[in-house]
């Protein structure tokens, strides 16, 4: 079965992001007292004490203006955490950050265009990793998928976004 990448927000996004977020806010930072908030800079959670931000993110928005299409009414932002100053990215761990068993993802399905071409509700296993190179595997079937995104059930929030291999 083929394996996908999880990928975080670009360091170069992440530089915008810290100076002026995507609703046009300027970024506040906080000691994280408690940590294990999912950072979507390096995809792991934080540890209590770092410094982090919650700024917000439009990523449908970011990688259409990458590809040159307009999103239209799915353009969308929210809310993310991400480290308050540079940081490493991903450093090992899993292949796909934030999954353990008996949490609720959805991955949602873009087209070229930037439009919403359906999801699925996962209910991930003990063997997370698996159930998500499945959806992964069935979203990227149809030719008309170019990225999907990795959404939280609880609050909605973007995790991360695997695209179509090249």
């Amino acid at each position: 079965m083929t394996t996908y990448t999880a990928r975080p927000i670009a360091p170069v996004i992440l530089k915008e992001l810290r100076s002026v977020d995507d609703a046009g806010q300027g970024m506040v930072p906080v000691a994280d007292g408690e940590g294990g908030a999912p950072l979507r800079c390096c995809l792991r959670r934080s540890s209590p004490g770092e410094v982090i931000a919650l700024v917000s993110y439009a990523p449908l928005r970011r990688w259409a203006a990458e590809t040159g299409v307009d999103p239209g009414a799915y353009d969308e932002q929210g809310p993310v955490f991400i480290h308050a100053q540079e940081c490493p990215g991903p450093v090992g761990g899993g292949r796909y950050p934030f999954a353990r068993g008996g949490v609720l993802r959805v991955v949602r399905r873009y087209s070229g265009e930037g439009r919403i071409l359906g999801g699925r509700l996962l209910d991930l296993p003990s063997t997370p990793d698996e159930s998500l190179d499945a959806a992964f595997s069935e979203a990227f079937a149809d030719p008309e998928v170019a990225l999907v995104h990795v959404r939280a059930v609880e609050y909605g929030c973007f995790l991360y976004e695997v695209r179509r291999r090249p």
